[in-house]
């Protein structure tokens, strides 16, 4: 089986799935509909009602990122941090593929599934929720992750191997 990767360091934090599937579902889904905070509400109950129609697109969606940092930094400051379930294993993500990820160490198991958060070094930094099945000791398969993140992932590797090409033109 031959697997397209590219090189893509990203934290990972997992456990397997049995431990606790019912937990990591209800993490799984709370995750996903992070997105369905008051200000999310807002903003797409305007957008229905056509109030943002006149209003610039990317200077919107900035002013709805920096009310959620001053929403982060006031939770921040009143120790009020977003509630995980604890995850026993952490490692780092070498390379990724579209439905595959590769690990940098030996750490899983082959066909045992487990479940991760993924921390995407995109904007805006968050958490991503998948369930995946290992392969081999260090390549795995992703069988579940909501539909955003799979489309956040996707432009992520596309990103990464537009980085990767530049770098490879520019050593030559």
């Amino acid at each position: 089986m031959s697997v397209r990767l590219v090189h893509a360091p990203i934290s990972l934090v997992y456990s397997e799935a049995k431990l606790d599937r019912d937990a990591y579902l209800r993490e799984y889904h709370q995750l996903s509909e992070s997105d369905d905070d008051p200000i999310n509400q807002w903003l797409r109950l305007a957008k229905a009602r056509g109030e943002t129609s006149d209003t610039d697109p990317v200077l919107l969606n900035l002013m709805v990122e920096l009310h959620k940092k001053v929403d982060a930094l006031e939770m921040f400051l009143k120790n009020k941090e977003p509630q995980r379930l604890s995850l026993t294993n952490t490692a780092e993500i070498e390379s990724i593929g579209f439905e595959h990820f590769n690990l940098a160490e030996e750490l899983l198991e082959v066909g045992v599934e487990y479940y991760g958060r993924i921390e995407m070094p995109v904007h805006p930094k968050r958490d991503v929720a998948i369930f995946f099945a290992a392969l081999s000791k260090t390549l795995a398969k992703i069988i579940k992750i909501h539909e955003r993140d799979e489309k956040e992932w996707g432009a992520y590797l596309t990103a990464r191997e537009r980085v990767l090409i530049r770098e490879a033109k520019e050593n030559r």
